[in-house]
């Protein structure tokens, strides 16, 4: 599985949380606690928020601990709103195109779990993808497949935590229809610049770990605790979307359904 963080608050250096703490982002990389496996090593990812609407982004397959640009860029790069991610693939190349997050216009999203079955459902599942969002598409994963189907919804006027919910309700319907035994799980986020919008949910019960962790002038929702203050690291429960706004927190039942269009 892999491991990442979504911040926003005041503006800090993307080192402070990606690099410095004792269980940053790079740590998880090789060694993280919450997962199936320690090590995620199959590529890295950042995007930040600057005086653009549309966000930067730094991808590489290299593994975190291991490239000197990454902590560079950490260093120098300060940001209101932004994303990382350490990847363990799941069946799909390292490869760039492959690595979190995944952007597109204001958008930032990337996801830590897997579509069971994917294999089974891929081509059906972006065959939902419309022609508009299509070309968008130059990876392989079942992540950006959901990101864009989540696109899809949104520019159609749904609100983002219905349209992910949506989304994931088309995998499942697919799942089930070929017969996959294989569970659905994710924990995701989802931004535009402004709003951070997170979910934490499976099929089976069993999602990937999700933290919250509110202070006075940021809040960060990760994988897992990236410091030592572990009172204000909140695990999410697991059905659960958590909303981030200027600073403040919302949690709501998150619940999916199958798609009826699937």
């Amino acid at each position: 599985m892999c491991r990442f963080l979504a911040y926003s608050g005041a503006p800090v250096f993307l080192e402070d949380l990606v690099a410095a703490p004792c269980h940053s982002l790079i740590h998880q990389s090789l060694h993280a606690t919450e997962a199936k496996t320690g090590t995620n090593g199959d590529g890295f990812g950042v995007g930040w928020y600057g005086d653009r609407p549309e966000p930067g982004q730094y991808r590489e397959v290299r593994p975190a601990w291991s490239d000197e640009n990454l902590l560079s860029i950490a260093r120098q790069v300060r940001s209101p709103l932004f994303f990382a991610h350490v990847r363990a693939a799941t069946g799909t190349a390292t490869t760039r195109a492959n690595c979190h997050p995944f952007a597109h216009g204001r958008h930032l999203f990337m996801h830590n779990g897997q579509i069971g079955g994917y294999g089974l459902i891929r081509r059906r599942l972006e065959g939902l993808i419309p022609d508009s969002l299509y070309a968008a598409r130059v990876g392989t994963t079942d992540s950006e497949a959901l990101f864009l189907l989540v696109l899809a919804r949104i520019e159609a006027g749904m609100a983002p935590g219905a349209a992910l919910a949506a989304a994931l309700g088309d995998a499942l319907a697919l799942m089930q229809q070929a017969g996959t035994s294989e569970p659905l799980r994710c924990a995701a986020a989802l931004s535009d610049g402004e709003t951070i919008h997170a979910v934490r949910w499976a099929s089976d019960g069993k999602p990937p770990s999700l933290y919250v962790c509110q202070r006075p002038d940021s809040v960060v929702v990760a994988s897992e605790p990236v410091d030592a203050a572990r009172e204000c690291w909140q695990p999410l429960a697991g059905s659960a979307l958590v909303t981030v706004r200027a600073g403040t927190v919302a949690i709501a039942p998150f619940e999916v359904g199958l798609a009826a269009a699937a």
